[in-house]
């Protein structure tokens, strides 16, 4: 019996060696199981980019550009711009897989400096301002069937933008599963409305509608700084290309994705366009307070309450999923110690960054309350697109000076140089051949951020921790929130 026993046991022993041994390798198989699939990556690109931009931008390319036949030129080079840069930022994914979006790659390439002035910029003028976009862009579009034929009063589409705003803010203050609910609907609802319009469009092509497309180069206004504000609105509408990718870095797959992915976008941004030219002139669609409304009333009646409403839908997503990741950028930056301690916390009920999505709806709404669609997307892009040439440069002196990194993905030199001369023309042009105070308050906001740095990052002052300390506890208790557990590895 005992040497039974004995045999027994060495062969237990022998089995969870085995096991161990099995085990050993399993990180390597998990990574290559975790890698997305070419159809999933390629459905999670078209899903992530579009949202509310091609229901707010194709009026305001057509504006800067005058003629149908530019506009539709501006959509299809905003498309191979946003896929040349999205393989920029996927061989900068897979080289370095740090989390923090730009900040990591600037950290590596040009030291702290660029790399905080980034997440300033982030944190109180990008994040918040495109956050702001997208409610103006849902009131003006929920607000439009209740006046037709006039524009909505602006406070009533300020008010609507704000509620929107505190809606979305509370839903994922509360709770991540019904955040992750509500954007799985509305995702649904945003592929309705883009499939309808496409469809729309395409049965009037072949019902001969192309009177708008004759002579459509005629009238055009094209000079630098008109085609540089035109992209501004255009890629608007693709900026989710480049923030997608912390999902999926590893995918062996990505390359493909995006190549495919994107231009598949830019075909529907394309068709979308023609869809509302086949309805509108040149002139109708400028005039019209909410492009897809007035393509809905021309075409869908008596069902036209379907646009509106799906577009509504489409914007809403677009909000939430948002503030969903953007809320926990300035939660990183909390715990970072780059903006107060408290935005760190997690609410103890609810388990989600609250102070952070909070703050970050907080900067949205004052966003809104001066704030025009126009004005704030032009705002945006250029500090955007100060960053987002910075990151592809990154990328260019990290193929110098980081020559070790290894890189699973390697894209021709020859795209980031143009993607990064591309940005320098996007964000100079405007100053050089329009200047206006938005440009620079931008500016100096972006440059304020040194004297932050300075102070409290590079001198320490501790006055500011003693000031915020009973700031920070009362907070704590107001909102019932905790730092982070340290989860040992």
């Amino acid at each position: 019996m005992g040497e039974e026993s004995l045999k027994r046991r060495k062969g237990e022993d022998k089995g969870r060696e085995d096991r161990q041994s099995i085990q050993s390798h399993e990180p390597q198989t998990m990574n290559l199981q975790k890698q997305v699939g070419l159809i999933s990556g390629i459905c999670m690109i078209v899903g992530t980019i579009i949202g509310s931009g091609i229901f707010v931008s194709p009026k305001s390319v057509l504006a800067n550009v005058e003629a149908v036949g530019p506009c539709l030129t501006i959509w299809a080079a905003c498309g191979v711009l946003a896929t040349l840069g999205a393989l920029c930022f996927a061989e900068l994914g897979t080289m370095i897989t740090k989390s923090g979006g730009e900040y990591p790659y600037l950290m590596e390439a040009f030291g702290p400096i660029p790399a905080f002035l980034f997440s300033w910029t982030s944190l109180l003028v990008t994040k918040p301002s495109s956050f702001a976009i997208i409610c103006l862009s849902f009131a003006e579009y929920a607000s439009a069937p209740f006046y037709p034929g006039c524009d909505p009063p602006q406070a009533v589409i300020k008010c609507l933008a704000a509620a929107a705003i505190v809606v979305i803010t509370i839903v994922n203050s509360l709770s991540v599963k019904l955040a992750s609910y509500l954007q799985n609907f509305l995702t649904a609802a945003k592929m309705i409305i883009v499939t309808i319009i496409i469809v729309s469009g395409i049965v009037l092509l072949a019902q001969g509608k192309t009177d708008n497309f004759k002579d459509s180069f005629k009238g055009s206004k094209i000079s630098v700084s008109s085609i540089s504000l035109a992209f501004y609105n255009g890629l608007w509408a693709y900026d989710g290309c480049l923030t997608a990718f912390n999902w999926f870095t590893l995918s062996l797959n990505l390359p493909l994705s995006i190549i495919i992915g994107i231009p598949l976008v830019t075909v529907c941004y394309v068709l979308i366009n023609v869809s509302y030219f086949t309805v509108m002139t040149s002139t109708e669609l400028l005039q019209s307070q909410a492009v897809a409304v007035t393509f809905g009333d021309r075409v869908l009646y008596p069902a036209s309450w379907i646009v509106p409403l799906f577009v509504v839908f489409s914007t809403l997503g677009s909000a939430n999923g948002t503030c969903f990741t953007a809320g926990r950028l300035v939660y990183v930056a909390g715990r970072e110690g780059h903006v107060l301690k408290i935005l760190s916390y997690i609410s103890v009920k609810h388990l989600t960054p609250a102070p952070a999505i909070i703050f970050y709806g907080a900067i949205a709404i004052i966003y809104v309350i001066p704030g025009d669609i126009n004005s704030l997307i032009n705002y945006f892009s250029f500090a955007v697109w100060i960053f987002y040439g910075l990151t592809v440069l990154a990328l260019i002196v990290m193929r110098f000076t980081r020559k070790e990194l290894e890189r699973p993905i390697r894209v021709p030199i020859i795209i980031p140089v143009i993607v990064t001369l591309v940005s320098i023309v996007l964000v100079l042009a405007p100053i050089i051949s329009a200047p206006e105070l938005p440009y620079l308050y931008c500016t100096l906001f972006i440059l304020s951020g040194l004297i932050v740095y300075a102070l409290f990052v590079h001198l320490k002052f501790r006055w500011a921790q003693k000031i915020s300390k009973p700031i920070t506890m009362h907070l704590q208790m107001l909102l019932e929130v905790v730092p982070e557990e340290d989860v040992p590895e």
